[in-house]
């Protein structure tokens, strides 16, 4: 079954098609990763499927109900982390938590402890009662995250979730979020500007641009499709034409260039290809001194579709929830 399903949406603002006859499914259970440039249709595409705004056209499902016909239903079946910290500052972890339940009208037994439950999973239990105000960033971000989750959502809609922290907290976000999808099927979608959170945690990415969806797989998919390939490069204390030749011959390598005592060799998936290629180079009587690879990247792959640097971005990023919603698109 899909927890999403999108057909032909479309959203006009009078003479502007910001999103153009979008469709893709994404199935329950699944961690979907949506990237973009500022102006894509991002920002107007998720505004409509968590219920912000009303399409124009097409037709949008999120957990079985249209987003246009039943609004209530799909927010009742979904969790939003926005970007911007929502917490009140001036209550506790456990009392934010609680509100929040009590907003879905979770019995107040069932909803505290539902609250206990997921403060333990993300190591909160000791600060439940402390003013979310005496909490560090990375604290703060985990009670976003579990404070969404209180009436058992079935999709969870995250934007940039570890947006400012360091790496040992995007790590345990990272974590967390893994185990809360395995716990109950949980559905999320997310939107990111770190490749490697979306390369690490989602099963498949699409990117979106002019208002349409150009690319759409998992994350080693897309970067399959680029004309450039992984490159393993391999230091030789003596590089000569038997090594060449007997390498180009193998049905991995796209391309070997040679320079001195080094061989730059295109393969797919570079690391996978060390050990038989480096087992070649022995078996034709060479020797290895030293060996990288250069792999490709989501970044890459968003610069091959876009035409430019995701980090050109970052600084200029707006939250889907909070954003007006019209993409500039005429002036990116």
């Amino acid at each position: 079954m899909n927890s999403i399903e999108v057909h032909e949406l479309t959203k006009r603002f009078g003479g502007l098609t910001a999103v153009k006859e979008v469709s893709f499914t994404v199935a329950a259970g699944e961690f979907f990763g949506l990237l973009g440039p500022n102006g894509a249709g991002k920002t107007t595409l998720i505004r409509m499927l968590t219920t912000l705004l009303r399409p124009s056209s097409g037709r949008a499902l999120v957990a079985g109900f249209d987003v246009a016909k039943k609004p209530d239903d799909v927010r009742r079946s979904i969790g939003v982390v926005p970007q911007a910290m929502t917490s009140d500052l001036d209550l506790t972890g456990f009392e934010n938590m609680d509100i929040y339940g009590n907003f879905y009208g979770i019995p107040r037994k069932q909803r505290r402890e539902r609250i206990r439950r997921l403060l333990d999973m993300v190591g909160l239990t000791q600060r439940a009662g402390s003013l979310v105000a005496t909490y560090s960033g990375g604290m703060r971000r985990r009670l976003e995250i579990v404070k969404a989750l209180v009436h058992r959502p079935r999709i969870l809609f995250l934007d940039e979730p570890t947006l400012g922290l360091d790496p040992q907290s995007r790590r345990n976000v990272w974590n967390f979020l893994e185990d809360f999808k395995r716990e109950d099927n949980l559905t999320i979608f997310l939107t990111t500007h770190y490749m490697e959170e979306a390369e690490s945690l989602c099963d498949r990415v699409g990117i979106i641009d002019y208002g349409s969806i150009i690319a759409l797989d998992s994350p080693e998919g897309l970067k399959s499709k680029l004309p450039e390939k992984d490159v393993v490069i391999f230091e030789l204390p003596d590089v000569n034409d038997t090594i060449v030749e007997g390498l180009g011959k193998l049905d991995i390598v796209h391309n070997i260039v040679r320079k001195d005592s080094t061989l730059r060799i295109s393969v797919d998936n570079g690391s996978r290809m060390v050990p038989p290629l480096m087992g070649e180079i022995y078996r034709l009587g060479g020797s290895v001194r030293s060996v990288v690879v250069e792999k490709q990247s989501l970044e890459d792959v968003f610069i091959h579709y876009t035409g430019r640097s995701i980090r050109d971005e970052e600084a200029r990023k707006v939250s889907f929830l909070t954003g007006a919603g019209v993409p500039q698109k005429w002036g990116r």
